[in-house]
């Protein structure tokens, strides 16, 4: 069945701001669960893995290109997961047991730190938090250059840490200069997929005739993307439940947005369309609501059409079920300093963050 949308061309732009995170985890009385994981994302793509097994894996191409390039890099990343952050967050993670009174059981702490950077604007922001049992625990302020304590737990780690001078300063110098720079080196490498730019199909399905009928898109990237119902031109609030964007299997994205028609009349339905944008493209994709192009879960077979599944990246998944959540971190209000090379990266994460 033909999808019913209105298309123009289309003028592709690169993204704007991209962001490089690092998930470190620690566990402790979890079975059959590695009691170190570390994870790397490059604009919320999966970019490398690793974990207390001694596996480390480069998830992408260009990942491998960048190691292959540059040794020293493997054998900072490789220090990173099998000595300092494992043996960092055991030994966080035992100080906490006794602060929580509570040293059987399951226990997690995460560690998500990382930067933004605006390849338009030249912003960057840096981030560096914690997370104990699936709650906020501890952050880094980088504008008073202080840390912020979420639990009072958090108190003594926040008077040891300010009054340390060079934990400050590696903070800052981290996430001003050394992340950002990290970043625009993979953005450069990574660029084919990390800037391109997928539309997606858009269709309109429906339970039963008496169900909401759902303008669904799937298959676009990146995730950047918004889709609404609009009536006369207007964008609609009511009667509408707005759906999360989800992962495919494939690497691309989906979503839906649902509109109650119990109290609109047939002749009315045309006054109606869907409209989708992804970040990145001048014009949108509008669906009009149409009853003739409604693929249902009732009449024909050859009408049903399942919604792809989605299936979750292994690793975000695992992040995922210790509960612990992503952060969305503010612009920080200066441009990055130059990068720095590799041999001067391997001495600065010598100190523990």
């Amino acid at each position: 069945m033909n999808t019913s949308y209105s298309l123009t061309v289309y003028l592709v732009c690169p993204a704007v701001k991209h962001t490089l995170k690092f998930f470190w985890t620690a566990s402790s009385g979890v079975p059959n669960f590695p009691q170190f994981m570390g994870v790397v994302m490059v604009d919320d793509i999966l970019a490398g893995y690793c974990d207390s097994n001694k596996n480390i894996q480069p998830k992408q191409d260009w990942v491998k290109k960048i190691l292959e390039k540059d040794p020293q890099e493997l054998e900072l990343y490789t220090g990173e997961c099998f000595e300092i952050q494992p043996n960092s967050l055991k030994a966080k993670i035992d100080i906490l047991k006794q602060s929580f009174n509570r040293i059987g059981g399951v226990h997690i702490l995460q560690r998500i730190s990382g930067c933004e950077w605006d390849d338009e604007s030249g912003e960057v922001n840096g981030f560096n938090r914690y997370g104990y049992d699936g709650e906020d625990f501890i952050l880094f302020d980088l504008k008073t250059e202080t840390w912020i304590a979420l639990k009072p737990q958090a108190g003594p780690f926040k008077l040891k840490w300010d009054a340390e001078e060079s934990r400050i300063t590696f903070n800052k110098q981290f996430l001003t200069q050394i992340c950002p720079g990290w970043l625009k080196k993979y953005v450069a490498y990574g660029r084919s997929s990390l800037l391109r730019t997928d539309l997606p199909s858009v269709s309109l399905l429906q339970k039963t005739p008496s169900s909401p009928v759902s303008c669904h898109a799937t298959g676009f990237y990146p995730d950047r993307a918004t889709m609404f119902w609009r009536k006369d031109g207007e964008e609609l609030h009511e009667d509408v439940d707005q759906g999360e964007i989800l992962p495919n299997n494939d690497g691309s994205f989906q979503m839906s947005v649902d509109l109650n028609l119990s109290s609109v009349t047939p002749e009315d339905w045309r006054r109606y369309d869907c409209v989708f944008h992804l970040s990145g493209v001048k014009d949108d994709i509008i669906t009009t609501l149409d009853k003739a192009k409604i693929r249902t879960n009732w009449g024909k077979d050859e009408s049903r059409t399942p919604i792809i599944a989605v299936v979750v990246v292994l690793a975000v998944g695992l992040i995922a079920v210790i509960g612990f959540t992503v952060y969305k971190m503010k612009k920080a209000n200066r441009p990055p300093p130059p990068p720095v090379n590799s041999s001067e990266l391997s001495e600065r994460l010598k100190p523990e963050t």
